[in-house]
């Protein structure tokens, strides 16, 4: 697993086998991903799951598809990160700084709380 910041997601994207199925998968609770999403991208799957629900939710999750955890600040995606490759989970990466970051680096227009 290894850390990377909201601009260089499509990058890491880029390289990772099955690209054209690339997830970022958002582990925040419902009220935070309502107050700050990403927009949607057509280069990868915006999926919302917090974080206490994922091991009961695994077989969502495919095991070869390339996956970026966020959250708020990169503390709870790192776990869950951490987690899905202990689980055999092969391409997974944390966004650091969480959307808070994207905010400030990718997407001003996403709203930081």
């Amino acid at each position: 697993m290894i850390q990377i910041t909201p601009d260089q997601l499509q990058a890491w994207f880029a390289q990772q086998p099955n690209a054209a199925r690339a997830l970022v998968l958002d582990v925040r609770e419902v009220p935070e991903f309502a107050a700050a999403s990403p927009k949607t991208d057509p280069s990868y799957e915006l999926v919302q799951m917090p974080m206490a629900g994922i091991p009961a939710r695994l077989n969502e999750l495919e095991k070869d598809r390339p996956i970026a955890c966020l959250c708020h600040h990169g503390a709870r995606s790192y776990q869950v990160a951490m987690f899905l490759e202990n689980m055999g989970y092969e391409s997974i990466a944390n966004i650091s700084g969480g959307i808070d970051a994207w905010s400030q680096l990718l997407d001003p227009s996403v709203p930081r709380y």
